[in-house]
């Protein structure tokens, strides 16, 4: 894997993910890394993340074996929005095996997930 402005350098896959994690905190992106097994779920969670962020700038990288979902600073992800995108009823806990990683700290409750980049106690 090619990291994002480091130049050409290639990484194994044990430090692909921290590179990339390293990337994001310096381009002050934060969100989720969804697994690309369920593409329906994948493109779910984007489309919502679209919706509850609509003052933000999205990016959608898609990598085939995961989809990175970044956004600057504050990403929100609502249980609401994700049913509405799946089509039925979804519990937030049920994301959890399709999230490989994430960038940022992560605030979750039933209604809502939100990855941010400082802490707020």
């Amino acid at each position: 894997m090619t990291a994002p402005d480091t130049g050409t350098h290639t990484y194994a896959d044990a430090d692909a993910a921290a590179v990339t994690a390293a990337v994001a905190v310096a381009e002050k992106l934060v969100g989720p890394v969804i697994r690309g097994i369920d593409g329906d779920l994948a493109e779910a969670v984007a489309a919502a993340i679209e919706r509850d962020n609509p003052d933000a700038e999205v990016v959608v990288d898609d990598q085939g074996g995961y989809v990175r979902i970044s956004v600057p600073r504050r990403c929100v992800l609502t249980r609401a929005s994700l049913e509405e995108e799946l089509g039925r009823a979804f519990r937030l806990s049920e994301l959890e095996p399709a999230l490989a990683a994430f960038a940022g700290r992560l605030k979750q409750t039933e209604e809502q997930l939100v990855w941010y980049l400082e802490r707020q106690d």
